[in-house]
């Protein structure tokens, strides 16, 4: 028997398949084993373990989601806040001033003026 990699997820076309297998089972009324892990019980109870699972990987998914929305909203609001208040102490102070070039703006004696390049005739 191959070893199974349980750290991956199964396909889901996987898990449909066993599923179907399991409504399959609940057909036969004559299968009796003495595997425990194959009885009808523990198909029944692993069968809703995996169900309730999957419904709180759903939840949680969804509550993550909603979260990210928040938190990437929140950083967008932030960045605003930001950005006005550079042009507010660009205003008060003006482009060539300490206090822009201390919130990250670049002071405007420090711009190179641009240049012409020349260009190189390719003969």
């Amino acid at each position: 028997m191959t070893i199974q990699d349980i750290t991956r997820r199964l396909r889901p076309q996987t898990i449909s398949q066993d599923i179907d297998s399991f409504h399959g089972l609940q057909t036969v009324s004559t299968y009796n084993t003495t595997r425990a892990d194959a009885s009808a019980a523990n198909l029944q109870e692993v069968y809703q373990t995996m169900l309730i699972s999957q419904q709180t990987e759903t939840e949680k998914l969804a509550l993550y989601r909603a979260a990210a929305d928040a938190a990437r909203l929140a950083e967008w609001e932030f960045h605003n806040a930001v950005l006005a208040m550079k042009e507010v102490v660009r205003g008060q102070y003006g482009s060539d001033s300490d206090q822009a070039q201390a919130v990250g703006l670049k002071k405007k004696s420090d711009r190179k003026r641009p240049s012409r390049k020349k260009t190189v005739a390719i003969a």
